[in-house]
């Protein structure tokens, strides 16, 4: 009978408004957090081919247990993938109840972010419109990893990029991805009041700042990372399928 009472009013029997908004907005805080930092992460251990592919290696194999298993095992990348895609979609199905699922909203919406110039809310919709392209595009990418992660590596990675045209799929994700999370740890900030300081305002000014230059930078980063394994695949286009040898192994005959 309570339920129906706050499904009708909007409040619980008892006259008091339910919590359940506020401790679902702290999950779609806590999940846009790990997924934040995670793609920090990410895009920095993805980009080690800028080193060159024998750190792109060693580091694929550290993702595979190499430092306490015998032989890598490609199932935990398995694993770390399908445990980020359930906080994806928790952190999804929580965000979409902000949406503005109407014309009429999302008018009003529109209207209100031009006539009072304010650049949080423009932010906002940049990350609404951000976070509905990750739907399908990070979705995709994040499948791929949880049904084939023992094709990461120096070529296999190329080969995917060049040979089977996910290039495309990429340039598109990281825009969205780099965009959605840096607006994201900045509204976080703002929110939270983390790193924001006794000078709101400034501090404010100085995490939108921030916000800009790690967009920038990310960006420039992996799309360095994704041109280098396009080349690679090229290059690497007459031999796909072939896996990386690490020099190492290359000068023992060592056969992957």
């Amino acid at each position: 009978m309570s339920d129906l009472i706050e499904g009708y009013l909007g409040k619980r029997a008892d006259g008091t408004k339910s919590r359940m908004p506020a401790l679902l907005d702290r999950w779609q805080s806590i999940t846009g957090l790990i997924l934040g930092l995670f793609i920090i992460g990410h895009m920095f251990f993805t980009s080690s081919i800028l080193l060159g592919k024998e750190a792109m290696y060693k580091e694929t194999k550290l993702f595979e247990g190499s430092l306490f298993l015998e032989k890598p095992e490609p199932a935990l990348v398995s694993i770390a993938a399908a445990l980020i895609f359930l906080v994806f979609i928790v952190h999804a199905g929580l965000a979409m109840r902000k949406f503005p699922y109407k014309y009429r909203e999302y008018k009003m919406l529109k209207t209100h972010a031009a006539h009072m110039g304010h650049t949080d809310t423009i932010l906002w919709m940049l990350q609404a419109g951000t976070g509905f392209a990750m739907f399908f595009l990070g979705s995709a990418h994040l499948w791929t990893m949880v049904a084939i992660p023992d094709k990461i590596g120096p070529y296999a990675s190329a080969d995917r990029i060049y040979s089977e045209h996910y290039g495309v799929l990429y340039a598109l994700l990281i825009a969205a991805v780099v965009i959605h999370a840096m607006v994201g740890l900045y509204r976080l900030s703002v929110k939270w009041g983390i790193a924001v300081g006794p000078r709101p305002r400034a501090g404010r000014r100085r995490n939108k700042k921030m916000m800009w230059g790690a967009i920038l930078f990310f960006s420039l980063m992996a799309y360095a990372a994704l041109a280098t394994y396009w080349q690679i695949g090229r290059e690497h286009r007459g031999s796909y399928g072939e896996r990386y040898t690490p020099s190492a192994m290359q000068n023992r005959g060592d056969v992957l």
